[in-house]
């Protein structure tokens, strides 16, 4: 970090600690626009994990099998099927 940008910080600090409740979203909001959006994205995605079912496993277990013996489609034939054509 660059010199004084701590120091920087602990006064932004100070100064949210201090700032009225009904003021902290309004800066909340003005630091999400001011941070970059994939960060922002990924500050405020949920940690959850869903449980895969076991034929969703089966078939991912098949598809990667199939992967590793160079079964795959190659990437150029699956944009021409959608009309892709480079």
């Amino acid at each position: 970090m660059e010199p004084g940008v701590n120091e920087e910080r602990q006064q932004v600090h100070a100064l949210l600690d201090i700032l009225p409740a009904e003021k902290l979203n309004a800066v909340r909001g003005l630091l999400e626009v001011m941070v970059e959006p994939l960060a922002r994205s990924l500050a405020l995605a949920s940690v959850e994990e869903e449980e895969i079912a076991p034929d969703a496993a089966a078939a991912l277990d098949r598809a990667r099998a199939s992967l590793a013996r160079g079964a795959g489609i190659p990437h150029e034939e699956i944009l021409r099927e959608f009309g892709l054509n480079r």
